[in-house]
């Protein structure tokens, strides 16, 4: 499509991975978690988007939420977009969580606030992949190289903002020198809104080209949980059916995310994954949440205890289950080692 009309491309079904390119997490891997943060700058989600909006004031909370993870042992991979690092203070704030020694930067585009600007700022357009090719190659190179610039060294972790990757998205990432992508929300279908299809992505890791996916963990649980992502876009179709499924506790759907995601629904969540094998559970969450008003998950101080108290218990629980934290150079390490921890993947 051209980056001047605000038409509606096909949508992106992506495929689901051939068993030969799931990853085979190493036998000393065991089962771990890792956590991605988006972090952007602040903006009203409920407004239209706005190129001018490139505001980080919500980066002075940071710290402290850091240090709530530090003082666990838990990295955090801080997937930073333009207006963050461009702007020298929200530069200053990730260098000082980086003396941890295990959290590190990644990379996320959002296009609207990325140059160049040759698109008309859009819905459809707010998805990377509904770009010219051409134009989201050199978003891409924009950004990695403002954050080379700004921490001293390429980021090797990416998430396409609003999850918007498409088909010559992990080529384009493989060539900037990129090891792992994290922009596939398991399960979840945004071609209403003229983005991706991930109705058919599995929550395991696997091998897209070049590099790796991680993608961000849906956990289907209830009585009913097996009906997975055929069962939630039936019950959408009947008035209030997702709700009344949870409600009496057939079915629901949950990321491992604090927004949005209630607190006994993360928690059954985790011990489901867990219990079905997954070896690795991707978490997430938007740095601007760490500051109340900036987004609907997190709009005044209680929603923020509420928000820590969330992680807590969830770190909690993982510590009891034996679950592990892995950092960014932890989990490239373990793809390049076979499951038996001897040989290399292919």
């Amino acid at each position: 499509m051209s980056a001047g009309r605000d038409a509606s491309p096909a949508p992106y079904r992506v495929p689901g991975p051939a068993p030969q390119d799931r990853i085979e997490w190493p036998a000393a891997f065991g089962t771990r978690f890792a956590i991605f943060v988006d972090t952007e700058e602040e903006f009203d989600w409920s407004q239209p988007l706005d190129r001018a909006r490139r505001n980080t004031e919500a980066m002075a909370a940071l710290p402290e939420a850091h240090r709530r993870f530090a003082d666990r042992g838990v990295p955090i991979t801080y997937l930073v977009d333009h207006p963050v690092a461009t702007d020298p203070r929200s530069v200053a704030v990730l260098t000082g969580c980086l003396e941890d020694g295990r959290s590190a930067i990644g990379a996320q585009l959002h296009p609207w606030v990325n140059p160049p600007h040759e698109e008309i700022v859009s819905g459809i357009n707010s998805f990377l992949c509904n770009l010219p090719v051409g134009l989201q190659a050199a978003k891409l190179a924009a950004l990695t190289q403002e954050i080379e610039h700004a921490f001293g060294a390429r980021p090797r972790a990416f998430r396409a903002g609003r999850y918007g990757i498409g088909p010559q998205t992990a080529a384009m990432l493989a060539d900037q020198g990129y090891r792992i992508d994290s922009s596939m929300r398991a399960g979840y279908d945004y071609s209403d809104e003229g983005g991706p299809d991930f109705s058919a992505v599995p929550n395991a890791a696997f091998r897209l080209g070049r590099i790796v996916e991680l993608p961000f963990t849906t956990v289907h649980r209830g009585r009913l949980r097996r009906g997975g992502v055929a069962l939630h876009r039936g019950l959408g179709r009947v008035p209030h059916g997702r709700g009344v499924a949870s409600r009496l506790g057939l079915y629901s759907r949950v990321s491992l995310t604090p927004e949005g995601m209630p607190l006994d629904e993360a928690t059954e969540a985790v011990r489901v994954a867990v219990g079905e094998g997954l070896r690795l559970l991707n978490f997430a969450f938007h740095s601007p949440s760490l500051q109340p008003g900036n987004t609907p998950y997190v709009r005044d101080t209680a929603d923020l205890r509420a928000f820590h108290r969330w992680w807590d218990a969830v770190l909690d629980l993982l510590d009891r289950l034996g679950v592990r934290p892995a950092g960014l150079d932890e989990l490239i390490e373990a793809t390049l080692v076979g499951p038996a921890g001897l040989e290399p993947a292919t």
